[in-house]
């Protein structure tokens, strides 16, 4: 490794994004070639992995998207990018062979094909880079990046530095662990594993007598399902346990899917941060329920392990919270369990654990550490973000740091949907260039959030909504 960092090129990016996930490689794509330019925009996008993978230890065989195919990284915004999914099947000789087999929602694992596609020929991607600071230089006006380049071991190879006249951090979600399971993850020897590895183990989890699985969501359902088809009748030996009330269906009526549209996005950043802080909690079935299918196929499943009589030895069990776990017997795992409604306890003594306990957004602060002078926080200690999906900063820094799917609590639960992907990037892209390279839509939702609609979306007859003066 070099002492000094290599500097980069003296010629200043327009952007460079921070993390190569689904949100930035949708920005990467929607930036090349920027429509109505002299120039095409100057980007560098960094990601510390090797190459692009999503959700590797979730691909299980035939888990689909819970979003249409149209939620690509570009189409809503730009259906005639050549980087549309559908440009991707015709690369691939494939779009007879979808067309005929009449599917809106994909496999997982094709969409992830599609964006490795993308990366395979989108220029300007570095992987096996890892940024290590952002600071602001006044002087010149800009940003500057340290980076680290990897070998093929992940070990560092050369230090580098870039610098850019805006920023982009799609730094992703990590798995979430609750503290009374955190002794579990932490015992190396323990087959305990959390949702994101679970193709990585699934064999060894198939080996173990008995299975827990914890989570009521989608993932936790999938990997139930899986584990259930693989384990013989009568011998299953399956727990799987949920803190919610019920294994609840993800809400996917036609209006209720409207709150993944920019209007709700809209409506609910011009709420007061105590209202968006009230809401996203009880907003739960909106993004973490479970898809139609996927309880229909546990359900037939089930039901097909009863035909010869008897039932399928497997609990499930919602409702429920692990109080505390821990080894007991060298090898076994022990959860202790309360039932809120009942308000009784109990133990549950098990050989494998399989945590569907979902993600938590990564925190920007060790990036963004040097930036921390300039940062506008909230009441709560969080970043503020503003309409367009910029980082409130000191009016010293002129250049502009956008946040992909970090900004849940200030544009509510679309923030990791895919199906804001690129309505979010074209809005930054505009919004970078002060132009309009992508015009957008007015209004996307048939929904009227609010008396007061804030910005685009506006009812048409808004005359007819007259507002009535609040009492004192």
């Amino acid at each position: 490794m070099t002492d000094q960092p290599t500097p980069g090129t003296d010629q200043p990016h327009d952007l460079i994004g921070i993390g190569i996930g689904p949100f930035n490689l949708s920005l990467a794509a929607l930036a090349h070639g920027v429509p109505g330019r002299p120039r095409p925009l100057d980007t560098a996008f960094y990601e510390q992995r090797p190459a692009f993978h999503w959700h590797p230890g979730l691909l299980i065989d035939g888990a689909s998207l819970q979003v249409p195919f149209l939620a690509d990284l570009v189409t809503l915004a730009d259906p005639a990018s050549p980087w549309s999914f559908l440009n991707y099947l015709r690369s691939r000789d494939r779009l007879f062979p979808f067309y005929f087999a009449e599917r809106f929602h994909i496999q997982r694992a094709e969409y992830d094909a599609y964006c490795r596609w993308v990366t395979g020929s989108l220029p300007g991607l570095h992987f096996s880079h890892q940024v290590d600071a952002v600071r602001w230089n006044h002087q010149r006006g800009l940003f500057e990046i340290d980076f680290t380049q990897l070998d093929h071991d992940g070990e560092a190879q050369a230090l580098g530095r870039a610098h850019a006249r805006h920023i982009a951090l799609g730094v992703g979600t990590e798995p979430h662990i609750p503290g009374p399971l955190k002794p579990l993850i932490e015992a190396d020897d323990l087959p305990v594993i959390h949702s994101a590895d679970y193709l990585h183990h699934r064999q060894e989890l198939l080996d173990a007598h008995h299975i827990t699985v914890i989570g009521s969501g989608q993932s936790g359902a999938e990997i139930f399902l899986d584990l259930l088809r693989a384990r013989p009748a009568g011998r299953e030996n399956l727990h799987w346990l949920a803190r919610t009330h019920a294994f609840a269906p993800m809400e996917y009526s036609k209006l209720g899917l409207e709150h993944f549209t920019p209007d709700y996005s809209r409506y609910f950043h011009a709420l007061p941060e105590a209202v968006r802080d009230e809401l996203v909690p009880h907003q739960w079935q909106l993004h973490k329920g479970i898809d139609a299918d996927t309880i229909a196929a546990i359900h037939d499943e089930l039901y097909r392990r009863t035909l010869h009589g008897g039932w399928p030895d497997t609990t499930l069990t919602p409702g429920v919270c692990v109080r505390t776990a821990g080894r007991v017997a060298r090898a076994r795992i022990e959860l202790h369990l309360e039932h809120t409604q009942q308000n009784s306890r109990t133990r549950l003594t098990t050989d494998a654990v399989v945590l569907a306990t979902g993600y938590r957004e990564r925190s920007l602060d060790r990036v963004l550490s040097s930036l921390d002078p300039y940062l506008r926080r909230d009441a709560s200690g969080r970043p503020r973000i503003d309409d367009r999906f910029r980082l409130v900063l000191d009016p010293t820094v002129t250049g502009n740091v956008y946040v992909q799917n970090a900004e849940r609590h200030t544009h509510g639960v679309g923030a990791p949907d895919l199906g804001l992907a690129a309505w979010r990037s074209a809005t930054i892209l505009n919004d970078l260039t002060g132009t309009t390279p992508y015009p957008l839509p007015e209004r996307t939702a048939f929904t009227t959030f609010g008396l007061s609609p804030q910005g685009p979306g506006v009812p048409t007859r808004s005359a007819d909504l007259i507002p009535l003066a609040r009492n004192n």
